[in-house]
């Protein structure tokens, strides 16, 4: 069985009116839940260890942008990023951890009313 323990590091743009977003990032994230371990490599660099079953990368970059945190988007981070986040999701799928807000959203898509329900009956739905 495959470890969901991830070790990844998160780069921090320069041009930032917090010059040290990886200490403050740093302090933010040590209490969160399914973060292992939490270091300040540099100034704007953050290595960070975590278990895919509770966050994910995505989920933990997604709320430093949030918190107004810049991250590096050279092209080599946004690569490296899309292939974490490509792995990390489809492990979780893997596995057996649902997406939750896929299926809220589904859910909530479902009860809505709307258009673009089909109310024949399902043996008249193949004719046009």
């Amino acid at each position: 069985m495959e470890t969901t323990l991830r070790h990844r590091e998160i780069i921090f743009a320069t041009p930032h009116p917090d010059a040290h977003q990886a200490q403050s990032a740093m302090v933010m994230l040590v209490d969160v839940q399914g973060i292992e371990q939490v270091t300040a490599i540099s100034a704007t660099q953050l290595s960070i260890s975590y278990d895919i079953t509770y966050v994910t990368l995505n989920i933990i970059e997604q709320a430093l942008i949030e918190l107004g945190y810049h991250l590096d988007n050279s092209l080599l981070s946004k690569m490296k990023r899309a292939l974490y986040y490509y792995s990390e999701e489809t492990l979780r799928i893997n596995l057996g951890y649902n997406n939750v807000s896929r299926d809220v959203s589904i859910n909530r898509y479902e009860k809505q009313v709307h258009g673009c329900r089909d109310e024949r009956p399902q043996h008249w739905r193949h004719y046009f």
